[in-house]
């Protein structure tokens, strides 16, 4: 492996993840709902932000040949595919207009492709520098 990531890169991605978490957070605090409804979409990002990154680095161990239990691949899918569900319906039955469920869709997803591409620029660079 030879293709490290640039350094614009690197620093765009971390920019993006902490953009996206910091997005949704500063609507959660400016949103009119109950703490209880803000607790559970803080929840849903964190958890979906960990299972992302943990999705993404069972599969890149199982390209790189490493052993991966079968169970904890299952969950790692099965976490990530409940993250997204979860975030998807607590919006549809959220009181909130439209362009604020779709600022949260967008927000986390932003958060969670920024995770999944930071998690692969710290492998990518550990990885040459271990060659």
């Amino acid at each position: 492996m030879n293709n490290k990531p640039t350094r614009a890169f690197v620093l765009l991605s971390i920019a993006m993840l902490v953009a996206g978490i910091a997005t949704f957070c500063l609507g959660l605090v400016n949103a009119e709902m109950q703490l209880n409804e803000k607790g559970y979409y803080f929840a849903i990002l964190i958890f979906g932000l960990f299972s992302f990154v943990s999705l993404q680095k069972s599969v890149r161990d199982k390209l790189e040949g490493h052993s991966i239990s079968k169970p904890y691949s299952i969950m790692c899918w099965v976490s990530s595919g409940a993250a997204v569900a979860l975030l998807t319906i607590g919006l549809i039955n959220a009181e909130l207009l439209l362009s604020e469920k779709g600022f949260y869709a967008m927000a986390y997803l932003l958060s969670g492709f920024a995770a999944i591409t930071v998690q692969k620029n710290v492998r990518d660079i550990l990885a040459i520098k271990n060659s």
